[in-house]
């Protein structure tokens, strides 16, 4: 009986430390490949002025095993422009994502792009930017109406 009792412990054991090692393998697996690590995935512009600067950076490092491709990067609406790099990051490498805002528009906003890559797991990655835009003084000297000599409607 003892012997018995001896040869299911150790079959428990054994069977144990096979998934254990398994299941760290499996880790190791999803660890591979590119990976984008961000500063940031949102970035605030603040109140800002009518026609401010429309340009934002988010930078990023591919601290994956594998050269990181970004296949499409798409704006909420036509108002949010993406710039982004064409050829593939290799690992250890930076660069990073440009957005430009319609900064004639006037009211808060926050609006997103959304990335297409290679990465494992997590193919699309959503970065947001958000702020005011103030409607811009009109300078002193300058008649406040459209309503003058040189917009007469003549």
């Amino acid at each position: 009986m003892k012997k018995l009792l001896s040869l299911f412990s150790m079959i428990a054991f054994v069977a144990t430390f096979s998934f254990a090692q398994d299941a760290e393998g499996a880790i190791e697996v999803q660890m591979e490949g590119p990976k984008m690590e961000f500063e940031t995935k949102e970035v605030d512009y603040g109140t800002i002025e009518q026609n401010s600067e429309p340009l934002r950076v988010f930078n990023f490092t591919n601290t994956g095993t594998e050269p990181l491709v970004i296949t499409n990067a798409k704006g909420s609406c036509g108002c949010t422009v993406p710039k982004w790099p064409k050829e593939p990051i290799m690992p250890g490498e930076a660069s990073a994502i440009e957005v430009r805002y319609d900064t004639k528009r006037v009211g808060p906003f926050t609006k997103r792009v959304t990335l297409t890559t290679n990465e494992n797991g997590e193919n699309t990655i959503v970065l947001t930017i958000k702020g005011k835009v103030n409607k811009k003084e009109v300078e002193p000297g300058l008649p406040a109406s459209d309503d003058n000599m040189f917009n007469s409607g003549n």
